[in-house]
């Protein structure tokens, strides 16, 4: 979330942000709120010391029917002041949640994925001499047939070799990001001056409490979070969202960081508002698989840091000889918590376009302030760190493999890098 003070001072400014951002949250009720939340709690604040000065003059003497009097109207008129400030609290925390980070100076301005905007190219599209079919025509490896028997739309089996398949392309994103040789690689030919720290696995839990959720600034909106129904538990989204409030209320030390680790989770989320869109295929499921990114850093380098992780997307994706474009998003399609958001999408043959398989989100302090992560300075003072996420691989990266590397007789072929994982098979 914002700071409040930031909101006070830049209203402005935060005011464009909400509208550019399609959020719906009204600044000027906000700060009202906020006007009555500050008068009140300074009420109060008065009422409880003229208390105090009361609960003094009592001690050690006969009771006084007048202090006892003026004790007891003080205490109700604080208790009555408390009543109304209880629901003001809830509605001024629930809005400025709802107040969006502000995105970066380059972030273009937009109110749809039509004004993302396309910074990067890289790869040679494959040509085939038959007609290549989408990944969701290849029953020998996707059975959505019986999983929608069982268990309704947007799920599939996977099976055979893209199983094997799944698991190699997993390794090798491991086995590159716990590297700090090729985390040093990566950074020296994206010409970042970063550390070479490698990332740290990690299986999260794949189930959040909504305070801890909601400080993620992750959880909204509630609709596309599947919620269990007998307990304050949502399942994740994504593997960062427990990532990022690994830290939660703990402080940092400086020396330490940054701090990189790699999420293997199963991610879940129930598509409201995808009605009609890829029903078919691993593009858009209930539930997949994927390896997440989540870095935290000082304030001077989480943009390098952001960068870094973009360049360790394109290495993954030049690994696996993927043709890729790199895409700016704009305000309406980066998210709420993000300063800058940048998807990288990876050609599918069999569908003839680029389909988002990868993004890299660069947030700075906007989670950290609701998670209260900080990070202690060599001279003691305490700061609020700054948050990175973004994908390293996930099972859309199975459907361009799938996609791109067909042959006529129905086979795929291994990428080369992923060889080694699979007992040397050439093809699946």
């Amino acid at each position: 979330m914002l700071d409040i003070d930031f909101i006070r001072n830049n209203t402005e400014i935060v005011k464009t942000a909400v509208a550019n951002k399609g959020a719906s949250v009204d600044i000027g009720e906000l700060l009202e709120l906020d006007q009555t939340r500050r008068g009140l709690i300074t009420r109060i604040d008065e009422l409880r010391a003229e208390r105090n000065k009361v609960a003094d003059q009592m001690k050690g003497g006969k009771p006084d029917q007048q202090l006892i009097d003026q004790g007891k109207e003080l205490k109700d008129q604080t208790a009555k002041l408390e009543a109304e400030l209880e629901p003001l609290l809830q509605k001024f925390d629930e809005m400025l949640y709802a107040v969006p980070n502000m995105p970066s100076d380059d972030t273009p301005v937009g109110d749809s994925e039509a004004q993302n905007v396309i910074t990067k190219t890289w790869g040679d599209k494959p040509s085939f001499d038959f007609t290549p079919k989408a990944h969701w025509e290849m029953p020998q490896f996707i059975d959505e047939e019986r999983a929608v028997r069982i268990s309704g739309a947007r799920f599939a089996f996977l099976k055979n070799g893209l199983v094997k398949l799944q698991f190699a392309l997993l390794q090798f994103g491991l086995d590159t990001l716990t590297s700090e040789d090729t985390i040093s690689k990566i950074a020296a030919e994206a010409n970042l001056k970063v550390s070479a720290k490698p990332f740290i696995p990690m299986l999260a839990p794949m189930m959040l409490r909504t305070d801890a959720y909601k400080a993620t600034g992750r959880l909204k909106p509630e609709e596309v979070t599947f919620k269990l129904a007998n307990d304050d538990l949502w399942l994740t989204g994504s593997s960062e969202h427990a990532l990022c409030a690994y830290h939660l209320g703990e402080t940092l030390d400086e020396a330490d960081l940054p701090l990189r680790y790699v999420g293997y989770n199963t991610a879940f989320r129930r598509e409201v508002g995808s009605a009609g869109k890829d029903t078919r295929g691993i593009i858009r499921q209930h539930h997949f698989d994927k390896l997440e990114m989540e870095s935290f850093t000082t304030p001077e380098t989480s943009r390098a840091e952001h960068e870094l992780l973009i360049a360790i997307q394109e290495y993954i994706m030049q690994s696996l000889g993927m043709p890729y474009q790199l895409v700016l998003k704009c305000t309406f399609d980066q998210g709420g918590p993000n300063i800058r958001g940048l998807d990288v999408e990876t050609w599918m043959a069999g569908q003839g376009t680029y389909r988002e398989t990868h993004t890299a989100d660069y947030i700075g302090d906007y989670q950290s302030r609701g998670l209260n992560t900080k990070y202690k300075t060599s001279n003691g003072e305490k700061l609020l760190v700054h948050t990175n996420d973004a994908t390293a691989t996930a099972q859309r990266t199975l459907a361009a493999i799938l996609e791109n590397n067909q042959t006529a007789d129905g086979r795929v072929k291994v990428p080369e890098v992923l060889r080694s994982y699979m007992g040397g098979v050439e093809y699946i």
